[in-house]
């Protein structure tokens, strides 16, 4: 029974998905389970690499320290998303940090193992390439934010960015609100400060972790307003701009 429910966890993550079923049974009978209580930390930066991760159920916040100490958010993974895949070609270990930022629960998918698997499965090499390049761009795009001058710009640039996707103008929050601040580059009273400013001027209704966009070209003619300066670009959907 154990098996039969890693092996459906393997299924529903993009990087297993489409491999045979013989491999996918291999490869949960090296997985180890490990349940995390929130703050624990999975990995530290520098440790040597046990293997990779998938997160089963909670959250996983990727981070590193910058120079003055504080905590800059590279990803917060969530269930079915694997991390970490680049720390088995490393021999520095771990290049970040990893934190359960909720009660989580996690696989782990052991070094040895899982690199004689993927020497015998150039598809599985191919996937985990793939995987690792999602990780890049995600690396990519918060430099691109943070590139942006100001913490209103970023949050303008995410709320449009969201947008788009959001059904009705309604954005959920798949953390709190503490996290998606640490995402952006600033603390969670300055990020609390910059929301209510755009909620007092009707740009936006927030309740809960639930945002609710009251004026798309609003918010959209303010961010071009704050990129006059010459602070970054507008983000663009995928199709129209290249990496």
């Amino acid at each position: 029974m154990k098996l039969a429910v890693i092996g459906n966890v393997l299924r529903c993550s993009q990087l297993f998905a489409a491999l045979p079923t013989e491999d996918l049974a291999a490869i949960a009978r090296l997985v180890v389970l490990l349940k995390l209580a929130k703050n624990a930390y999975l990995f530290r930066e520098g440790e040597p690499s046990k293997g990779f991760y998938l997160v089963q159920s909670g959250a996983v916040n990727v981070h590193r320290m910058n120079a003055a100490g504080k905590e800059q958010v590279i990803h917060v993974f969530r269930a079915g998303e694997t991390l970490a895949e680049a720390s088995l070609a490393s021999p520095t270990g771990y290049p970040a940090n990893a934190r359960a930022v909720e009660p989580s629960g996690v696989l782990l998918l052991p070094k040895v193992p899982i690199l004689g698997m993927i020497a015998r499965n150039p598809d599985l090499a191919l996937r985990m390439l793939g995987s690792m390049g999602a990780h890049l761009r995600v690396v990519v795009g918060m430099l691109d934010d943070l590139a942006l001058k100001d913490v209103e710009t970023r949050l303008l640039n995410w709320l449009v960015k969201q947008s788009r996707s959001a059904p009705g103008g309604t954005i959920r929050l798949e953390g709190t609100k503490r996290v998606l601040a640490a995402e952006l580059g600033t603390g969670s009273e300055t990020f609390s400060r910059t929301l209510a400013r755009l909620r007092d001027e009707g740009l936006i209704r927030v309740s809960g972790r639930t945002i609710i966009i009251c004026d798309a070209g609003g918010l959209r003619s303010r961010l071009q307003r704050n990129l006059g300066g010459g602070g970054g670009s507008v983000d663009k959907p995928k199709s129209a701009r290249k990496r």
